[in-house]
């Protein structure tokens, strides 16, 4: 990775609000531009291929870094960490395996955060073991109550992630506690019983993130068509269209209101109106 790859993970020292303004002002990639200049860094190297394919991206970590915020870390840290792990993933991605790159970038990103997570959560290290990162990230999710594991639940839990019972026991143990400061503020003793442990706020495992971004990719992808198609109609009939279907149904005009305007039946307009919706439907599902 070279020095000028590395600086893109950087958050600017200003302001963080200025930094997401400005990733999320890259544009998104179609699917043909991304497999493009995937197969340009994949097979040639090509190191502005990988800026872009980067750029493109840093959105999509926003996203997933905000989901870390419950643990009281900087959210520019946590963002840093997950560009990183994207960069990895850049790095990594081949094209010909027919999958979006934030499919395949999502684990990295997480990877990155995850270690972030472990290594400044707690002065103490509360997970060190592989056994311990998965339960680290997984413990809370299986809590169908406050408080702490029944015997059942201890047993169901270490069943489900492969771990031993006293892993589970010993983990739980270690989540409940919380750091002590030798300096203590003026204001520690008043919110102490009003602190909120960062487990409660553990990143959901069920999300479905990279099916939410290939939808919001399909939308933009057909509302691009959409307007490609509604350009080559006639203008009678993207007229018609317009004023049947992209207006607020207060405004929205009859069949004989257009018959009127254009001096035809109102069974002519809807044939128009018939044939224009076949052409946009055809287009958006090319």
């Amino acid at each position: 990775m070279t020095n000028e790859m590395r600086t893109l993970s950087l958050v600017p020292q200003g302001s963080l609000e200025g930094y997401i303004q400005a990733a999320n002002a890259y544009p998104m990639l179609t699917a043909e531009e991304e497999k493009d200049l995937g197969e340009r860094l994949h097979y040639h190297g090509d190191l502005d291929a990988a800026k872009q394919l980067i750029l493109s991206h840093l959105r999509f970590v926003i996203h997933v870094a905000r989901n870390y915020s419950g643990y009281g870390l900087p959210q520019a840290d946590l963002i840093q960490e997950g560009n990183i792990g994207l960069m990895k993933a850049v790095r990594r991605f081949n094209p010909s395996m027919g999958v979006r790159l934030i499919s395949f970038a999502i684990h990295w990103v997480k990877a990155e955060i995850h270690e972030y997570v472990l290594r400044n959560w707690r002065i103490v290290k509360v997970a060190t073991t592989k056994a311990q990162r998965k339960l680290f990230f997984n413990l809370r999710k299986n809590k169908k109550r406050l408080g702490w594991f029944s015997q059942d639940e201890v047993d169901m839990v270490a069943r489900e992630l492969g771990v031993s019972v006293h892993d589970v026991r010993e983990m739980e143990s270690r989540m409940s506690m919380n750091d002590m400061s030798f300096d203590l503020s003026d204001d520690d003793d008043e919110n102490e019983s009003n602190t909120i442990a960062p487990v409660l706020f553990l990143d959901d495992k069920y999300s479905d993130f990279a099916g939410k971004i290939e939808e919001d990719n399909w939308e933009n992808d057909a509302t691009d068509k959409l307007t490609l198609a509604l350009s080559n109609l006639d203008e009678r009939s993207r007229s018609i269209i317009r004023e049947r279907w992209l207006v607020d149904d207060k405004t929205k005009s009859t069949l004989q209101e257009l018959a009127n305007r254009y001096n035809v039946s109102a069974e002519r307009i809807r044939q128009l109106e018939k044939n224009a919706m076949k052409k946009l439907r055809v287009a958006i599902e090319a």
